[in-house]
């Protein structure tokens, strides 16, 4: 049987499971590239915000605990659904567009290998390590 995928030592997931996470991450900036394109959203305001969740690497410079704090405050998917929720429920465009941009932002970072950090580290995340070894 072929590895499923499992947790590495370093608390990574590993095989199977972290090629369908990262797949599942493609999928979801897919859906939201789609989307954005089925609202008709100013595409200026997409290349603008996609990277903007990339600002909180600024917070480590308060250090590595710190730093992944806010980066996995603002790399999780939860926040962002909610947003699209309120801005659909809301009539809210400017606020669903901004919400699918972020979710694209995370699916497209998911679908890299880029994972939520671990403390220790910013290289150490739920995908693996990145960056030089």
């Amino acid at each position: 049987m072929a590895d499923a995928g499992m947790v590495g030592a370093d608390g990574a997931v590993t095989g199977g499971a972290r090629a369908l996470l990262r797949l599942e991450g493609l999928v979801l900036l897919a859906a939201m590239v789609l989307l954005y394109s089925y609202r008709g959203g100013p595409w200026w305001l997409f290349a603008v915000l996609l990277l903007a969740p990339d600002l909180s690497f600024a917070a480590y410079l308060a250090g590595a605990r710190i730093g992944a704090i806010v980066y996995n405050a603002v790399h999780i998917t939860a926040v962002p659904i909610v947003l699209l929720i309120a801005g659909f429920a809301l009539d809210q465009p400017l606020a669903a567009s901004i919400a699918i941009i972020w979710l694209a932002h995370i699916g497209m970072d998911r679908a890299a290998g880029y994972g939520l950090k671990y403390p220790d580290s910013f290289n150490h995340t739920h995908l693996g390590r990145i960056g030089k070894a």
